[in-house]
């Protein structure tokens, strides 16, 4: 009895430690630093944390975050939505056919590097100051890395999974619908991963740069008064929604790819 009690306390002591995710434990030490280096520094452009999580608390309550962040949702969607089926379409396209890759391959790669934002003056004089501006702006921050992640995920498709489909008679259709586009989701995940955090930040470019609307309206108005701390408070807010997105996609992944060890999904 002795000799298990210690075994038992130790026991339920790492189980203890387990129980606190790692994330937890890195944005708590995050927030403790910036803490104590904003009340040491005393500088008017660095609130400390907890002044900052209260004002996004006291602007939430006011319905102004709410309000503003369902405008913001809307043009994210939106955006998204038209990479996600352009991006996805136009990768196994690329991946699948060498003169579609031919053909628009350097344009990809050239709009990737590109500073996006460049072309908010374009979209604001075809579309005006409006939600299509937006949108658009959305679609060019996260479109490319979506059509590149899956082009490269359909070529390292393994040759022996497709010429197994073409001894059984598969279509084309057959054969991209049933083999090429399930193995290539794994990897084209981690670029539609990579596409929704850019889409965060051509949502909030766009609404300050194109039309001051949404969270980027706030964000706006609060750095004209130099208030840094509704500034940083509108920031928490995106990395909030930053956050939730990512996490939306990586359920879809493990919802689409639950089938994989999770040894080869990561």
């Amino acid at each position: 009895m002795t000799a298990t009690a210690p075994a038992a306390r130790t026991s339920i002591r790492r189980n203890a430690r387990v129980a606190v995710p790692p994330p937890l434990v890195g944005l708590l030490a995050g927030a403790m630093v910036w803490e104590v280096v904003a009340r040491s520094a005393d500088a008017a452009f660095l609130p400390p944390a907890g002044a900052v999580v209260a004002r996004l608390w006291e602007m939430t309550v006011d319905g102004l975050i709410l309000s503003s962040l369902a405008s913001s949702l809307t043009n994210l969607v939106l955006g998204f939505a038209i990479s996600l089926v352009l991006g996805l379409t136009l990768g196994v396209l690329m991946g699948r056919y060498r003169p579609v890759d031919a053909a628009l391959g350097v344009y990809m790669y050239a709009l990737l590097t590109a500073p996006s934002l460049v072309f908010a003056p374009v979209f604001f004089s075809l579309f005006g100051p409006g939600r299509a501006s937006i949108v658009a702006v959305v679609v060019m921050y996260s479109l490319f890395i979506i059509v590149i992640s899956t082009a490269s995920a359909v070529r390292a498709v393994p040759e022996h999974l497709t010429e197994m489909a073409h001894l059984y008679g598969a279509s084309e259709r057959q054969l991209l619908l049933k083999v090429v586009v399930p193995a290539a989701l794994p990897l084209a995940m981690a670029g539609i991963r990579l596409g929704v955090g850019r889409a965060v930040t051509g949502m909030i470019n766009g609404e300050m740069f194109i039309a001051v609307v949404g969270l980027g309206r706030v964000l706006t108005q609060a750095g004209g008064r130099f208030d840094s701390e509704t500034v940083l408070a509108v920031l928490l807010a995106v990395v909030l929604v930053a956050l939730a997105a990512v996490g939306l996609v990586q359920w879809a992944d493990r919802r689409v790819n639950g089938w994989l060890p999770r040894t080869a999904r990561e």
